[in-house]
């Protein structure tokens, strides 16, 4: 802790939220400034595709704590101000504001940003879902409309068809890929999925793409790349996202798919990265890691707070991630390479109840449960064995 007076965290999500929080409960007794690029306070973002999309959930049940909880942290809360750039040799981040923050140490924390169409994005009716912001501007939209096309199915797209169809929309999901969730655990398990959905009555188009959004001022439908039409009246961008890096790019920072790390969670001298922007080095795996999911950001978080105030701990955690779709509840620990040979090891998919194991080059490398978290958690005992 010697030599810190001074720490600024920029980000203001989980990640940042959790780094802010841990390093006064480590002791620290300097300046923390948090600084976040929305108005709203911190808040959690799985349940923006689920709870908050269908309208169960208010804005407000998503905020981890109130205004008054970050005074009595005396953390000083700098809402709807976004870090520009930085200085690592005059140790400084700039803000938005036109403002220069001095810091002792540095704590990164800014997130992803989502891929964009380059044709039609800008027309009414076409969504990204990232903030609360966007999670309220789809749901008001989904309350009128009476079908959505849903393009990308990944966990977002996926878990956004699933709300949609429970909303009783026509619901149409879209990827060039040939099943849902393959890129995440590989085809024969995005078949499962797939059929999933298709049970509930979503639409899947799979192995092909998007041509361009139609429309005038508003859009009306899609154009896929064999030529043929989809009519709607809204339509969900869920094609993936990239780190928020680009305030870094004349920092010296070294950036590979976010900012690189060292095990530690420490990319240069006094400045540190967490959450869905860092690429860390995992020594279980023994090669650098980005995780976009809630988890790991809190995990991540508070270990390179702690890193930042001189513990010098390897973050080496068996990386879990989640996602509810319909009656499904898929657990994951672990990673999941496109090489992994998957095999059921507990249960029957036809059922819908099952475990397995992803291995690769005989090595166990990540299990996975579809509504069975009991047997899915003795399983990853396995995992902290190889």
């Amino acid at each position: 802790m010697s030599g810190l007076d001074r720490i600024v965290v920029a980000g203001a999500s989980a990640a940042g939220m959790t780094a802010a929080d841990t390093l006064r409960r480590e002791g620290f007794a300097g300046t923390i400034t948090l600084v976040g690029d929305e108005s709203h306070l911190p808040y959690d973002r799985p349940p923006l595709s689920k709870q908050v999309l269908l309208g169960t959930w208010e804005p407000e049940r998503t905020v981890f704590r109130s205004e008054t909880a970050y005074k009595e942290l005396d953390i000083d809360l700098r809402l709807g101000v976004t870090a520009t750039s930085l200085d690592l040799g005059a140790h400084s981040v700039a803000l938005s504001t036109g403002e220069s923050l001095a810091y002792d140490g540095l704590l990164i924390a800014t997130g992803v940003r989502p891929r964009r169409l380059a044709a039609g994005h800008h027309l009414g009716g076409v969504h990204v879902l990232r903030t609360l912001d966007d999670a309220l501007a789809l749901r008001a939209d989904l309350t009128s409309a009476s079908s959505v096309v849903i393009v990308g199915a990944g966990f977002l797209g996926t878990e956004a068809a699933a709300a949609a169809r429970t909303l009783g929309l026509n619901v149409t999901l879209l990827d060039p890929a040939p099943t849902p969730l393959s890129r995440q655990f590989g085809d024969e398990l995005g078949g499962w999925v797939g059929d999933l959905h298709r049970e509930h009555g979503v639409t899947l188009r799979t192995g092909i793409g998007v041509s361009r959004l139609l429309g005038d001022r508003q859009v009306t439908g899609v154009e896929l790349t064999d030529g043929s039409t989809i009519e709607t009246d809204v339509v969900l961008i869920a094609i993936g996202s990239v780190p928020s890096t680009g305030w870094l790019l004349s920092s010296g920072l070294p950036l590979d798919d976010g900012v690189l790390c060292d095990s530690t969670c420490q990319s240069a001298p006094g400045v540190y990265a967490a959450g869905d922007v860092a690429r860390v080095l995992n020594p279980r795996y023994g090669v650098h890691v980005r995780v976009e999911h809630r988890m790991n950001a809190a995990e991540q978080a508070g270990a390179a707070a702690r890193n930042l105030l001189g513990a010098a701990t390897p973050f080496d955690p068996v990386p879990y991630f989640w996602t509810d779709q319909f009656d499904a509840k898929i657990q994951a620990y672990g990673i999941f390479p496109q090489d992994a040979e998957m095999t059921v090891c507990q249960g029957k998919p036809v059922e819908r109840r099952f475990v397995a194991q992803f291995r690769r080059q005989d090595r166990l490398v990540g299990v996975l449960g579809w509504n069975m978290p009991r047997e899915l958690r003795a399983a990853r005992a396995l995992l902290l064995e190889n």
